[in-house]
């Protein structure tokens, strides 16, 4: 019922917003385009508002899950048109605030004391306001200026509605679409959830930032502000107040004479470093959580806030792409193709050479062009589209970074347009690999796991003996069992989803039929809509 619930909600905000006029823009088939112009709704729904001021408040509506996903999209202004760009970058800290008051009691019942004893100065006036929390001033009873983060009353209530329809979604596209195993949407919803959710206990958000800060302690490229650990709770951080300019205010940059480029440069360090050097990455680096520092504009200095989402991946993953993005600046296409399969992110019985042609075919025309003039994100959707064909599977632990990165880009070239983020990573990888592969490297690795191995040298007989044991233990029929029983299990899960979906369908057809317009509920549903949802609750049973 929630689920149903929220998708009713989903389908209202559409109608509300009249979002069906994004549709009549794209190549649909002929049959769809007609079945988009005779909507019913159309008839008495008026466009008055611009289409980028319709998107935007239609996704404000629906709350945390969708803002985000505006978030990101403001950032890609080689994929969007300008108006809708610059309509959604008012999502990064424009997200309508809620009342100060309550936010001052909720800080009270957390911390356990009046705000008139926790701070010397308290301004219930929000300074700015996000999708999963909203920031209040305040001055410690030191004179320290900080900011007092407070997350939104009944905001999980509306996560879990949305990742409940979200997982829903992920199953249909699993069961029903043939592309759908591949690109793992059950997994890459759930890593989305656990993102969510961690955003809502500030405690995580706290250690990410003190991390965070211990990374860059004493750099010149990026700062990151203290946190006030014994005013910390889950649903409130008390953190050290920064003082920069926005990153997406670029007139206010220019004018204080700021080098554009080195400011982009760093950025591009930033991300790798982070990846690379640390595999602790901020994972949100959207303009309304990126500052820059006032001091010193020819060294500048980047500020960042909001560490609720962090990304880290294995040291097999940092090598695999280390190695994937220097045999793309190199143009070894072979030695792309052979990594994806090393990696297991393409099948192992995959045509090294087949694969290598189609990548070849795909990235060349990009180095046609001067390197500045390569967009990372066409060259991604192009791969993409290609490894489709050779059934290469969504890895959800590379979500974030894919999602960080072109983050990255975009913010780059809109503070720098002639931004070459090649030239600018190629240096930082070349060296890590040299620190991680080079004899230097296998030598600090040999030296560091000595004493280990020695340590567990004697148990080695012992180790192998069980694992032959174990192998010769467990018959060839009790593995086929196994996997007839996976089968068995998958199968009857898309059939079950597949029940749901016409039950859904059958129920959805009945309601419109029991209507005489859109616009009222006519007092009692027609005999063909009770026959509609009757069978369709007889499916539903069934499921």
């Amino acid at each position: 019922m929630r689920r149903l619930t929220r998708s009713l909600k989903i389908a209202q905000t559409f109608i509300r917003y009249r979002l069906d006029t994004f549709l009549e823009e794209l190549p649909l088939p002929w049959y769809l385009r007609f079945l988009v112009l005779i909507l019913p709704w159309r008839l008495f729904i008026k466009v008055e508002a611009p289409r980028a001021e319709r998107l935007r408040l239609a996704l404000e509506s629906l709350g945390p899950v969708f803002i985000k996903f505006g978030q990101m999209l403001s950032t890609r202004r080689d994929l969007l048109p300008d108006d809708i760009a610059n309509e959604l970058k008012q999502l990064q800290d424009n997200v309508p605030p809620f009342d100060g008051q309550q936010a001052q009691r909720i800080i009270e019942k957390s911390l356990g004391a009046p705000v008139s004893e926790l701070f010397s100065e308290f301004d219930t006036q929000p300074l700015a306001s996000a999708s999963v929390a909203q920031v209040h001033l305040a001055k410690l009873p030191d004179g320290a200026e900080a900011v007092v983060k407070v997350i939104r009353p009944g905001i999980a209530k509306t996560i879990r509605k949305d990742v409940a329809l979200l997982f829903t979604l992920a199953h249909i596209i699993h069961a029903l679409w043939r592309e759908g195993r591949r690109l793992r949407p059950v997994e890459v919803v759930a890593e989305y959830e656990q993102t969510l959710l961690d955003e809502l206990d500030l405690r995580k958000e706290a250690a990410n930032g003190s991390q965070l800060r211990r990374n860059f302690e004493g750099s010149d490229v990026l700062y990151v502000p203290e946190v006030y650990w014994d005013l910390t709770r889950q649903n409130v951080i008390v953190m050290e107040r920064i003082r920069g300019i926005p990153v997406a205010n670029v007139d206010e940059l220019v004018a204080q004479g700021t080098d554009m480029k080195k400011l982009a440069e760093r950025g591009v360090e930033i991300f790798f470093t982070q990846v690379f050097r640390d595999s602790f990455f901020h994972a949100d680096m959207h303009p309304g959580n990126i500052f820059v520092s006032r001091d010193n504009p020819q060294e500048p200095q980047y500020i960042a806030v909001d560490f609720g989402i962090i990304g880290s991946l294995t040291a097999e993953d940092q090598s695999y792409l280390a190695r994937n993005f220097l045999a793309f600046f190199t143009r070894d296409y072979r030695q792309v193709a052979q990594l994806h399969i090393d990696s297991g992110w393409v099948p192992a019985d995959t045509n090294v050479t087949a694969f290598e042609t189609a990548i070849r075919s795909v990235c060349e025309p990009f180095f046609n062009k001067p390197l500045k003039d390569i967009s990372f994100g066409q060259v991604l959707l192009g791969l993409f589209q290609t490894a489709r064909r050779f059934n290469m599977e969504v890895q959800p632990q590379l979500v974030l970074l894919q999602k960080t990165l072109l983050n990255i880009e975009g913010l780059g070239r809109q503070l720098y347009p002639e931004l070459d983020l090649w030239q600018t990573g190629k240096p930082f990888l070349e060296n890590w690999m040299k620190e991680r592969i080079g004899p230097k490297a296998a030598y600090a690795t040999v030296k560091q796991q000595a004493p280990d191995w020695l340590d567990k040298m004697p148990q080695v007989p012992q180790l192998v003996f069980e694992a032959l044991q174990s192998v010769k233990s467990q018959p060839l029929n009790e593995l086929r069992n196994r996997e007839a029983q996976k089968v068995k299990e998958a199968t009857l899960r898309q059939r079950r989803v597949k029940s749901r979906v016409i039950a859904a369908l059958l129920i959805v057809a009945g309601l419109w039929v029991g209507h005489e317009t859109t616009r009222e509920l006519i007092e009692s549903i027609s005999l063909m809509g009770w026959a509609f949802i009757g069978i369709g609750s007889y499916f539903a049973m069934r499921a």
